[in-house]
């Protein structure tokens, strides 16, 4: 059984939506998931988990939420070399400039794309939550 961290940052609730429906479908899948805000989840935990599911909004000018999950992110990025995780997020305005800088990031730090992103548009949709779904069925 794969154990599987869904660790995620929301200001409005989309993003923890999108964060319930990766869990869900990791679990459909016969994972142990743990669901977790940017808070609970540290570099330490890193390889407790066979695979991570990253969920952050866009915010500002297209970037990650900078004052919690960027700090995190940035001290996770070492630990990720080799690691099998997927990214998703909401965002209301621009063209997902924040997600493909996001994606060149992880790669960058060595670590295994399992699955194309999932991006919503707002409150996520049902084939956004299809997305994110599968989105957790590809971590395990």
């Amino acid at each position: 059984m794969s154990k599987i961290a869904v660790v995620y940052w929301s200001g409005t609730g989309n993003t923890e939506m999108m964060a319930q429906q990766v869990a869900e479908g990791a679990k459909g899948a016969g994972a142990d998931v743990d669901l977790l805000t940017v808070s609970d989840f540290s570099p330490a935990k890193v390889d407790s988990y066979d695979a991570i599911a990253f969920g952050c909004p866009a915010m500002g000018a297209e970037v990650l939420e900078e004052s919690e999950f960027q700090p995190m992110w940035d001290e996770c990025e070492s630990s990720l070399s080799g690691k099998k995780i997927a990214l998703f997020g909401s965002y209301g305005w621009g063209d997902g400039e924040w997600m493909r800088s996001w994606e060149e990031s992880a790669q960058n730090a060595g670590a295994v794309l399992a699955t194309e992103s999932v991006t919503a548009n707002e409150e996520p949709d049902d084939e956004a939550n299809a997305a994110c779904q599968n989105l957790g069925k590809a971590l395990c």
